[in-house]
């Protein structure tokens, strides 16, 4: 198994664009600036960012430069929810501030001045609640604890059903103290505090102190895409304060069509022209993700299996460089063999590496071409885990399923989408687990056509399944039941037909095609499902509601799903999770839920 996280070892040859943007980063009249690392999800961009601080921060780059820098991460999505976006920003850039300027008291007392009006932005922008917080006050906030103080001494006088104890007063006294301290660090004598004012403040103590620090600050901003629009308009706003201000960088990574997107969502009825200049007020240079080809994804594929094979870090090093070596060099060379990575330290007498590395270069062409893969690092490695826990269930079970079997499998799912997965696996069950389509497919000329004889979701995907049968191992004349049962339980697109009674499939079936709430066919076959099938048929509806891109208006699967759940308390449990996973929530599905228990509750 992988996991699925951010790496800073290079496994695509992203070195060359890291170095690219060190070397803007590192430049002496290129800041400021703002960059854009631009990519699709899953496409590499943390992993890119990871490469980038590693090579800004390595002892030769210091020593080149004679450099250092104040590296600031701030992951957006971590903070949704909870803060407002732009002072989260602006606090942790202070607080790096704080930790770079130890044992300089003058810098120090700056970088706490500069703290204080990101405190007086809350307090004046959010109120109370979040100051509080910031400052480890309990919950009711500043203002609210500072009224409830007053209130208190004023009822304690006033009525004497009321008096506060001595004991009383003294935690009133403390409380009262406690929010003096903080008043006083907010509010200066003569201070300035119209927004403007402070705004200006900010910049010039900024400034000052950038300049004596002698160091370059740069910001790395990730995961903005993944925020609901506000919050990746305001990460973008706060940006705005530092813009074109001495000695800094930010480094933005975002799927740029999810940002234009949110520029649309926040500031409606904006043209197309007004969602690309807002962009590109704010990224002076973009640098989008290299797309991974064939090559790329080949030798991701082998960084992958070696990993898991567990070599020694000295010949994953010696692989990782050769594999480097060969994509820098593609443009003139040829596919680097097998046979030259297994030379590295004897790694031929790997057997199980070797069969690894065989694999991975049958299946890298269809997983870098597939439209519903396109090499996106990403999806290949949920794939590939999706294949290593059927693996390791079948061993559990004692089931004697061929591991190249369950990955043939599992990528038909992945690239031919639910539909046609469908309808193969229930060839599969009809026809004793040996279809003969699949004969037909692999004896296939390439000069003939047969696709008219597929099911009409096979017709679509025609290119691909031709593509697809030709991976080895050939499967005509196997029984695949086994291993169709097996995916049921870690399906990749939620094929959850396969396994159904034939009652929960007619249910199925009818919720997928309801259109109105009032389905009277829709209320007559739900209570025929049984508590066991619930789960597993709204599985099948969420997976096809995974495939919906517009929720602008409701789908006749929504409701379906809605109706189920409305009848069946642990299928309206996943219905709920997956409703809170969506990033926006349309007026329509608003308004459905705004009264439902179910989903209030869950």
């Amino acid at each position: 198994m992988w996991s699925d996280k951010e790496s800073e070892i290079d496994y695509l040859n992203f070195g060359e664009v890291s170095e690219l943007v060190v070397d803007i980063l590192t430049s002496p009249d290129m800041l400021p600036v703002s960059l854009g690392i631009f990519g699709n999800w899953g496409a590499g961009k943390s992993s890119l960012l990871k490469l980038v601080e590693r090579n800004l921060t390595s002892t030769e780059n210091r020593e080149n430069s004679k450099q250092e820098y104040i590296i600031v991460n701030f992951d957006a999505w971590l903070y949704q929810g909870y803060d407002d976006a732009r002072l989260a920003l602006l606090e942790t850039i202070a607080t790096k501030l704080c930790e770079a300027v130890k044992g300089d008291e003058t810098l120090l007392e700056k970088v706490k001045t500069l703290s204080s009006r990101v405190d007086w932005w809350r307090m004046m922008g959010l109120g109370a609640e979040t100051l509080a917080l910031t400052h480890g006050i309990p919950t009711g906030g500043l203002l609210a604890k500072l009224l409830n103080s007053g209130e208190k001494l004023i009822n304690g006088s006033e009525h004497d059903d009321k008096k506060i104890s001595g004991e009383g007063y003294k935690d009133l006294s403390k409380e009262g103290k406690e929010l003096k301290d903080i008043a006083s660090n907010i509010f200066k004598p003569n201070e300035k505090n119209t927004p403007p004012q402070q705004i200006a403040a900010f910049r010039k103590e900024y400034t000052e102190i950038l300049q004596e620090l002698n160091k370059p600050l740069i910001v790395i901003i990730d995961n903005l895409d993944r925020c609901l629009p506000a919050n990746a308009i305001h990460t973008l706003e706060a940006m705005r304060l530092f813009l074109f201000l001495p000695n800094t960088a930010f480094i933005i990574a975002a799927d740029e069509d999810m940002i234009r997107g949110a520029v649309a969502d926040y500031f409606k009825g904006t043209s197309d022209r007004h969602q690309i200049d807002y962009i590109d007020k704010l990224i002076q240079i973009p640098i989008r993700v290299p797309k991974a080809g064939i090559r790329e994804i080949r030798s991701y594929l082998f960084m992958l299996f070696a990993i898991q094979n567990g070599i020694p870090k000295s010949s994953l090093d010696s692989l990782r460089n050769l594999l480097e070596e060969s994509l820098r060099n593609s443009w003139k060379e040829e596919l680097i063999s097998i046979e030259k990575l297994l030379s590295v330290d004897n790694l031929k007498d790997n057997k199980e590496l070797a069969t690894a590395f065989e694999l991975a270069d049958r299946i890298a062409r269809i997983l870098a071409t597939s439209p519903k893969i396109q090499g996106n690092p990403r999806i290949v490695k949920r794939l590939l885990n999706t294949i290593k826990m059927r693996s390791k269930t079948a061993q559990r079970r004692g089931m004697n399923l061929d591991e190249n079997i369950i990955t043939k499998l599992a990528i038909f799912e992945r690239c031919a989408g639910a539909e046609a997965t469908l309808d193969f696996y229930r060839m599969i069950d009809n026809e004793a687990g040996k279809p003969k389509i699949l004969k037909e497919l692999e004896e296939l000329d390439g000069a003939k056509d047969t696709s008219s004889k597929y099911p009409k979701s096979w017709q679509d995907n025609s290119e691909f399944i031709k593509q697809w049968s030709k991976l080895k191992p050939a499967l005509q004349g196997i029984d695949l039941r086994g291993a169709v049962y097996l995916s049921r339980e870690t399906m990749q697109m939620g094929v959850y037909e396969i396994g159904l009674s034939p009652a929960a499939r007619e249910v199925l079936a009818v919720l997928l095609s309801t259109k109105n709430i009032s389905s009277a066919q829709a209320k007559k076959v739900i209570p025929t499902l049984s508590i066991e099938e619930q789960i597993p048929v709204m599985e099948g509806i969420i997976e096809r509601l995974r495939e919906i891109s517009d929720w602008s208006e409701r789908s006749s699967e929504f409701t379906g799903a809605y109706l189920l759940a409305q009848s069946s308390s642990t299928a309206s449990k996943i219905l709920s999770r997956y409703i809170r996973s969506l990033m926006e929530h349309p007026p329509w599905l608003k308004a459905m839920l705004k009264n439902e228990a179910w989903y209030q509750d869950n």
